[in-house]
């Protein structure tokens, strides 16, 4: 009931056809069933000699019902399809909100396949399980029932084959569902699988072909494949019984009624039973057994999208574990940070810290390098300031105040973070940069791309600000994304910028540059530098070295030097003359 009640919540404007549609079904059935009752009589008048005027009227009378039964039925599946259609609009756009709303640690519970596979595979199982529910699940009971009415009406003791036959086939067909209810449970988990393989393999396209890995990749995607296929064939193995099962059924009515029904015309010469009652029993027979055959087609979508249906309901139901606190504060008085005794881990079941006591002053307007080998936690200190984590213990402040304190869109459009996987979008240059700041001028946009060293790029292209760049920009270097997303942070006139080793891929010449330009023109911006190479943090006001998630020494390059270990061995390691030249 708890899914349904979520689900719920995304028809909204579509309440209104989703209870019309039922309606229209009704007197759609209605008429259906009378139909038969008419023609029976039809047929009892014509036995009895009846003249072309009675033929005309029941004529006209079966015309107009079939025509109404047409209109209602057409306009029920128009109904049913604008609000299936809109429903599953409204639930990708609940979902895609919602997860737009998720910090980092709830996204760490969704790999991006699962996502993508939740987002389209499972909201269209539940749409037409929704567009079932509306039609053919108010249709099919209603058929059954009306049909039954009037073959107990038409038939009399004739009508009773159907309480021996109905549940021959209820019983049937729920062994079917009942088989085939844990293999849709068991398949999207591989269509998750599948999903990931296709994922991988374009976004990783250039790799794969300069490794000359296409003979691995399309051996790994079919046994994605093959998995989907395994189970989905033996669901829809089992699934095919369903019709032999209904024609089994179906033939046994039919043989007893016209063996028993012919027997009681010929002896009661008509009396007990008569031709218009045995055209008619014989009617309401297909209709009782396809309204079953029917009704079991529902419950297998619904088994198959009940499913989908809690694996939706998930993400609906995560909530962020980041909030904003009741009374927020929404101005950043400066770029000063403070961590206090601060330690972290991801997850509340890791069994160690990633980051453990940390404590660290850092003045507005500073610039600080922070530097140590691959899996020091370098990146996992930064992602606290802008509160895409939260601090396991200790606190963290900045412009004096705790960031657990902020408006969480306040605190972030002043921290301006510049990570180490350089994203950029399908769009053209501008429309990228305009992430930064949606309002900035061309001049802004000039200007930010000249500090971060793009537009001497940019202005090489033929169309300029205006060039297209494809998905994750794929069409440029390494060095280009990360001058673009530097250019792209520098935007948001942030009081913190934090570059995550966002310079890895340009020339030391360029990244000198680029911190130059940092120093002179935003020097009262707090400037944080992530970098492999000693190089890129040299001229820092101060430089963290951090080691297995613990500040290891702090203090400027030439201390550093003289003092710290670590830090002398990555220097000496990355400048061998220097090194030679000590010896």
């Amino acid at each position: 009931m708890n899914v349904v009640r979520q689900l719920a919540r995304s028809v909204r404007e579509y309440k209104k056809l989703s209870i019309i549609t039922p309606i229209l079904i009704s007197f759609e059935v209605v008429i259906e069933c009378i139909i038969p009752f008419i023609t029976a009589n039809l047929v009892n008048e014509i036995k009895n000699g009846c003249g072309l005027d009675t033929i005309i009227r029941y004529g006209i009378i079966l015309i107009i019902m079939a025509f109404l039964s047409l209109i209602f039925g057409a306009i029920a599946g128009s109904t049913s399809a604008t609000a299936a259609c809109g429903y599953a609009k409204n639930l990708r756009k609940d979902m895609f909100y919602n997860i737009q709303n998720y910090s980092f640690e709830n996204i760490d519970k969704f790999s991006t396949s699962s996502l993508i596979t939740r987002m389209t595979t499972d909201i269209t199982n539940v749409q037409n399980a929704y567009m079932m529910l509306i039609r053919m699940a108010i249709r099919s009971p209603l058929m059954l029932i009306f049909a039954f009415v009037m073959a107990f009406i038409m038939g009399g003791r004739m009508a009773w084959i159907f309480l021996v036959v109905v549940p021959i086939l209820a019983i049937g067909l729920g062994i079917i569902i009942y088989k085939t209810f844990p293999l849709f449970n068991k398949v999207f988990k591989k269509y998750d699988a599948l999903n990931k393989s296709i994922q991988e393999n374009i976004k990783g396209m250039r790799v794969v072909k300069s490794f000359v890995r296409e003979d691995y990749e399309q051996k790994k995607f079919g046994e994605a494949a093959d998995n989907v296929c395994v189970d989905f064939t033996r669901a829809e193995r089992i699934l095919a019984l369903n019709n032999p099962l209904m024609q089994f059924c179906m033939y046994v009515v039919m043989i007893f009624v016209l063996s028993f029904g012919s027997y009681t015309i010929i002896t009661s010469r008509g009396l007990a039973f008569d031709i218009g009652q045995f055209s008619a029993i014989l009617t309401y027979n297909f209709m009782i057994l396809s309204s079953l055959m029917m009704l079991s087609m529902v419950f297998v979508i619904l088994a198959l999208s009940s499913e989908s249906a809690k694996r939706i309901i998930e993400v609906l139901e995560e909530k962020s574990t980041l909030s904003n606190p009741e009374n927020p504060v929404f101005s950043v008085k400066d770029g000063s940070i403070s961590f206090e005794n601060v330690s972290f881990k991801y997850s509340k079941r890791a069994e160690r810290m990633v980051l453990s006591n940390v404590n660290l002053q850092i003045k507005s307007g500073e610039t600080i390098g922070i530097i140590g080998g691959t899996g020091s936690s370098k990146t996992s200190l930064i992602q606290l300031i802008p509160r895409l984590y939260d601090a396991t213990e200790g606190v963290v402040r900045v412009g004096g105040i705790d960031v657990r304190g902020y408006d969480l869109d306040t605190l972030r459009n002043q921290v301006a973070v510049v990570l180490q996987k350089n994203i950029l979008f399908s769009g053209t240059i501008k429309e990228n940069l305009y992430w930064g700041n949606k309002k900035a001028t061309d001049e802004e946009l000039v200007e930010a791309c000249r500090l971060a060293c793009a537009d001497e790029f940019i202005s090489q292209f033929p169309e300029g600000y205006d060039s297209y760049i494809e998905q994750g920009g794929a069409n440029l270097s390494g060095g280009q994304k990360q001058r673009l997303c530097i250019a792209r942070a520098l935007l948001k006139k942030p009081k913190i910028l934090i570059l995550d080793d966002s310079t890895s891929a340009v020339d030391t010449k360029t990244d000198a540059k680029i911190r130059k330009a940092f120093r002179e023109y935003i020097p009262e911006t707090t400037k944080i530098i992530i970098a492999q190479r000693t190089a890129s943090v040299e001229d820092a006001d101060r430089i963290i070295v951090i080691d297995g998630g613990v500040i290891n020494g702090i203090g400027t390059h030439e201390q550093l030097l003289a003092e710290n270990a670590i830090y002398r061995e990555i220097y000496y390691s990355q400048n061998k003359a220097g090194s030679q030249s000590e010896n």
